[in-house]
């Protein structure tokens, strides 16, 4: 797909048909007079022929507003949208939103007013369960709202010098914020405190940041983080927040990440448009696609059920990458590798039978 330019976001809707997934996607030419339009829309993946949609299958043009982040609500209520100075939100136009072709969008006459006239949001996030959203200012400014009803949990002018990623834990407690500067900080959620300063080290400059949990439901706090030798993934304990391993996974900086709804992989996108996919349990490269896109990665996305990876670029374009099953792969190996050595022993007998013979 090429039909967005400069920008580009995009989140999963929702599951719809069985065998299928629902993307969103934002971005265009901003203000300028650059003749790309500034354009929210939404696009369909057939998981079994592995294919994605040449063009958009509903778009919604949002004038000289750049939808510059975007976050879909889990619950399927709708977008939010950060525009240049204000968030707006949008919701679905179509009665059948189980068929593709009937889903649209539509500018939503709900007004949006602790985020009018705040200037360029550069995170949103809403919490798994969709009671929570979290908004994350260029003027370094978090904000934590109860959703629908917009009150306001939390409202932190100087959380950051520039808020530049958000992510709330999966059962909701925990919010970690990072800015341009720095330590990165996580939130209660509940009593608005501040629970942890995570410092960076020697030349790191931390960049995204995911919480996700190992195969004992343990959560873990990941940072993809820029140094001198390229991208790392930086872990911590959300217990103790200490942390607990730094692993070097790829000598280009790591513009976007994400990680999957099982905890079980990694995904992180580079400056030269390579995207690896990573296991969380030994931090080992599980693929690599280089040159997945022309451009730098903007952003990444799971699909809900772990089994493809959403990718979008800064040269306009989106791909889906489904995640192949390296254990299934290994297991059979195995088997045959097994089999291969029964075949030699057996082989190796029946050589010295025929000699007695």
């Amino acid at each position: 797909m090429k039909s967005l330019k400069v920008k580009i976001s995009l989140n999963q809707i929702r599951r719809a048909p069985p065998h299928s997934t629902d993307l969103a996607f934002a971005g265009g030419g901003g203000e300028g007079r650059s003749g790309i339009r500034n354009v929210i829309g939404l696009g369909h993946f057939d998981i079994a022929s592995n294919s994605l949609s040449d063009q958009l299958v509903a778009r919604l043009e949002t004038g000289s507003d750049l939808p510059y982040r975007m976050a879909v609500h889990p619950g399927g209520d709708g977008i939010i949208c950060a525009m240049p100075n204000s968030c707006r939100w949008f919701e679905w136009d179509g009665n059948n939103r189980e068929q593709v072709n009937e889903l649209g969008l539509m500018t939503s006459e709900r007004m949006l007013t602790h985020l009018e006239d705040v200037g360029q949001q550069l995170a949103l996030a809403f919490n798994n369960d969709g009671s929570a959203l979290a908004v994350g200012g260029e003027d370094g400014t978090l904000r934590v709202f109860k959703w629908p009803s917009m009150e306001m949990i939390l409202n932190e002018p100087k959380a950051h010098t520039t808020v530049k990623d958000l992510h709330f834990s999966s059962d909701g407690r925990f919010l970690v914020s990072l800015g341009s500067g720095g330590p990165c900080r996580v939130w209660d959620v509940t009593s608005s405190a501040v629970l942890a300063s995570l410092s960076k080290e020697n030349d790191e400059i931390f960049s995204s940041c995911r919480f996700t949990q190992t195969d004992d439901n343990t959560q873990v706090l990941c940072i993809a983080a820029v140094t001198g030798k390229g991208g790392s993934i930086l872990t911590w304990n959300t217990n103790t927040w200490t942390r607990i391993g730094t692993k070097p996974i790829v000598r280009d900086p790591i513009c976007a990440f994400n990680v999957s709804a099982d905890g079980k992989f990694l995904a992180c996108g580079t400056i030269q448009g390579d995207i690896l996919i990573v296991s969380s349990t030994n931090m080992r490269i599980q693929s690599m696609i280089r040159k997945a896109h022309l451009g730098i990665v903007t952003a990444l996305r799971f699909s809900d059920d772990s089994r493809a990876l959403a990718s979008v670029s800064m040269d306009g374009s989106a791909r889906v990458t489904l995640i192949e099953d390296k254990k299934k792969s290994g297991e059979l190996s195995l088997w045959i590798m097994a089999f291969i050595i029964l075949l030699a022993i057996v082989a190796y007998f029946l050589k010295f039978e025929g000699l007695d013979k």
